[in-house]
């Protein structure tokens, strides 16, 4: 379970990520690929070519922090890369979604109210 503070972004990148990038190899990329800023406060999500690894990185104003989430069974669930380079937003729920190994392009809601009153 990841708890994704207030006011953070969520930025998930395109494509494949070598997963033997560090916290500097993986703020490199946010900064010269992504063209964001790796110190901004925002959480970026990289994903190995298995689909079975994710590693977040995320500026806490004090310092990198590298988060790293094996799945044991199935996959992340990652869009195609339509343009190279690209990050999408996520919510935080979608992230919570996504590190569970759940499809978080399609949840799927299980109660629907009937009627009010």
């Amino acid at each position: 379970m990841m708890i994704v503070p207030a006011g953070v972004k969520v930025h998930l990148a395109l494509g494949v990520t070598d997963m033997r990038k560090g916290m500097d190899g993986l703020a490199t990329l946010v900064q010269e690929v992504l063209k964001k800023d790796p110190f901004s406060g925002h959480l970026f999500a990289f994903r190995g070519t298995r689909a079975n690894l994710v590693k977040l990185l995320f500026w806490d104003g004090n310092g990198l922090c590298l988060f790293t989430k094996r799945i044991d069974r199935g996959h992340f669930v990652w869009p195609r890369m339509t343009v190279p380079g690209e990050s999408i937003p996520l919510s935080p729920a979608q992230l919570a979604m996504l590190l569970e190994g759940i499809d978080w392009r399609h949840p799927e809601r299980v109660w629907k109210p009937a009627k009010a009153g």
